[in-house]
């Protein structure tokens, strides 16, 4: 299938074949006939994507800032690396089209194959969409028409919230495409409307859509005019620029009270003269309505009850729909081209460049004939006795982490790589060298040529994939947690027993056991027991919303994250824990989860004990991670996996080296276990040792009561 898509550091646009999505629970598969470019929004990402490395820096300084953190806190090499890598991936472009569907996943019962729906993705000629950002398409409303139903919901979100009634007066800054549409909104309101913009040509247009009055670049003397020599109720700002003109001219033209919606882009600079002698309100409009951006209603397709959202993103969608149908928002009338899929980057030198004229640009895409392609096959490659390796889950950590690892590590060759939606598959496997890429895990798991299998998916996956991958026969690396469930850890252990000796390898991602610093902690405390071992780890805080802290889809932070330091504790004791307490800070006056702010004991079998300190509290500045040992006259400490101190006997030992947390040694170590065989890099003790303490550990919080081990 083809997608466009925009390079973010060669600043290239180009429309890829990729493989086709896979139909997930609350998805919507939709075979698309027509999607607009939304020239404000996406002339933006594009002229960002096509400036030099320094114009990208000024443009977005926050970006900046986290690079320099970062550097402050994983050491340049890594940083720049991570950095390149970032650069190099593509950015989807686009999110207003309209289709067919082609399939619906579990869940959805209220599409079927074959309805006409209005989507929000993005120009792909196949894609995969939340329940709710997709609406069917009224009888007499076209593909074409269909196509710019997202972004007229996000001028009609802009139109709601100037809460105008029948015979407001409403002024229209910037007469682009969303600008015309909200002229249409407006009239179909009742509202009397004034439009404004630098291009005469526009003004001619919106008088078609129905404004009242329009003038170039605005007159005050003309607002006032229009509005009985009060100032208009409201304005709607739906220009993109960087000057503050904008948002003066709404001030000026605004009445005593009235209300300004930022739609589109201005200087945000608010001179407080005219804002406090009027008593003037001013917002920003968010996106097509309510729930877009929130992960339950987009991905988990959780609608807001009607009666205390009355116009979410999708029943917006609906709503501009109908008005097409009705004849009362001819949007028809604003295309200026149309270009066939194949060639899109036309359209965007079109918008950038200059050359000539446009508002409403359509994507055209032929109707689907052939079956599902999930897979795309690159060039072919070498014969070789490399043991190949295949990649479930292409994320930011595969991608930036992972992969450098594992090629520094080497002897080994590439095989498939596979995700959900196709896109960061094609990009991977076509940049990195693998032999194809897919949507299928399949495909990865009949190939023949692959040995092992990565998996870095969301963590709601992993103990499914890792099961199926073993019953293939194939060794697999499972990016932490193993699983997210007790009964999953279960099953897997179930499953190691009844394959035996035949079971292929599993190891899964806990990198600090690998650290350098780990290993001289190790010979340091070498025949020492039992030991005392303190952990702090403090990863800085994560939004509520991300998908981490949902319990069902990341685990939570203790089970996703705090199995680090838990398991590394017991890499150290060497002895597998028996009991496991957990306590939080209480959350006095709020709502926001607690369990990132933890303190959690393990007992160890030997007679160990170990505490971790896991922190989201603090300044990310702060060095995330230390460890001190005691025991048999001996101490030591790491911090930030560079800084090392050895005490015994009077005397101390210091070392200070590169922060490194162990990712190259763990890969060598696993590619060296795949090749040579023989025992597991991490014994499975330790591996359901550390689940077991992270599941124990939010059992503990819920019940405040300690959690004893049935090994």
């Amino acid at each position: 299938m083809k997608q466009v898509v925009q390079g973010i550091g060669s600043g290239r646009t180009a429309c890829l074949e990729t493989p086709w999505p896979d139909v997930s629970r609350g998805g919507v598969l939709v075979t698309v006939r027509s999607s607009l470019v939304s020239a404000g929004t996406e002339r933006y990402v594009v002229d960002l994507a096509r400036k030099s490395l320094i114009g990208k820096a000024r443009q977005r300084p926050d970006h900046v800032k986290r690079v320099l953190q970062k550097v402050r806190a994983e050491g340049l090499r890594a940083t720049f690396e991570q950095v390149q890598a970032k650069l190099d991936e593509p950015m989807t472009l686009g999110y207003s089209a309209a289709g067919v569907v082609l399939a619906c996943g579990a869940g959805v019962s209220e599409f079927k194959p074959g309805d006409r729906v209005a989507a929000a993705l993005p120009h792909v000629s196949v894609g995969i969409v939340g329940r709710n950002l997709c609406a069917p398409i009224p009888d007499g409303v076209s593909f074409e028409a269909a196509a710019y139903t997202s972004v007229a919901a996000i001028g009609l979100e802009g139109v709601r919230l100037t809460e105008t009634t029948l015979g407001s007066s409403v002024l229209v800054i910037g007469l682009g495409l969303i600008g015309q549409i909200c002229v249409a909104l407006l009239k179909a309101s009742g509202c009397r409307v004034f439009g404004t913009d630098l291009d005469p040509s526009k003004l001619a247009l919106a008088k078609a859509f129905g404004a009242d009055a329009v003038a170039l670049g605005g007159n005050v003397d003309d607002i006032r005019s229009f509005s009985g020599g009060f100032g208009v109720d409201s304005v709607l700002i739906t220009a993109a620029t960087e000057s503050n003109g904008p948002i003066e001219l709404a001030a000026e033209g605004c009445r005593p009270k009235g209300r300004i919606v930022l739609v589109g882009v201005a200087g945000l600079n608010i001179p407080r003269p005219p804002f406090f002698q009027k008593e003037l309100e001013f917002t920003v409009s968010s996106s097509l309505g309510a729930g877009r951006n929130d992960p339950l209603y987009e991905e988990k397709g959780i609608d807001y009850p009607i009666g205390y959202a009355r116009w979410t993103a999708q029943r917006n969608m609906q709503a501009v729909l109908e008005l097409m149908a009705a004849g009362k928002l001819p949007v028809e009338k604003l295309t200026t081209h149309r270009f066939p899929i194949e060639r899109a980057p036309e359209a965007y030198d079109l918008i950038t460049s200059g050359k000539e004229p446009y508002l409403g640009i359509v994507l055209e895409y032929p109707e689907v004939q052939e079956k599902p392609a999930r897979r795309v096959d690159f060039a072919a490659s070498k014969v070789s006795s490399e043991p190949g390796f295949s990649l479930v889950g292409a994320g930011n950590f595969a991608r930036l982490v992972m992969l450098p690892a594992l090629e520094a590590a080497g002897g080994f060759r590439w095989r498939g790589v596979c995700t959900a939606k196709g896109m960061s598959a094609e990009h991977t496997g076509r940049t990195k060298g693998f032999a194809f890429a897919t949507t299928d895990l399949d495909e990865i798991l009949k190939d023949a040529e692959t040995s092992t299998v990565l998996v870095a998916t969301r963590h709601d996956l992993h103990a499914e994939i890792v099961m199926k991958v073993l019953r293939a026969g194939k060794n697999v690396f499972v990016e932490k947690p193993l699983c997210i469930r007790a009964d999953e850890l279960f099953e897997i252990e179930a499953l190691l027993r009844e394959l035996g000796e035949k079971a292929p390898l599993l190891m899964v991602g806990f990198n600090r056991r690998f650290a350098p610093a780990a290993a001289e902690l190790k010979r340091h405390f070498e025949g020492v027991a039992p030991l005392s071992i303190s952990y702090r780890f403090a990863p800085g805080p994560i939004p509520s919303e991300h998908w981490t802290q949902d319990e069902e889809v990341g685990g939570g932070r203790i089970v996703g994250e705090a199995c680090h330091p838990l398991h590394l504790c017991i890499a150290l004791a060497g002895s597998r824990p028996v009991k496991v307490h957990a306590e939080s800070v209480a959350n006095v006056g709020g709502v926001q989860t607690t369990d990132d702010r933890v303190f959690i004991t393990m007992r160890h079998e030997n007679g160990s004990i170990s505490s971790v300190s896991y922190q989201a509290g603090g300044d990310k500045a702060f060095p995330a991670e230390r460890i001190e040992m005691f025991g048999g006259g001996r101490v030591g400490t790491v911090e930030q996996w560079g800084d090392i101190e050895l005490w015994q006997g009077g005397r101390r030992k210091t070392r200070n080296g590169a922060r490194d947390r162990g990712h190259r040694a763990e890969f060598k170590e696993l590619v060296r276990a795949v090749r040579e065989g023989g025992a597991w890099p991490i014994p499975w003790e330790e591996i359901r040792g550390a689940t077991w303490a992270s599941l124990a550990a939010v059992q503990s919080l819920r019940t405040g009561e300690p959690v004893d081990a049935d090994w």
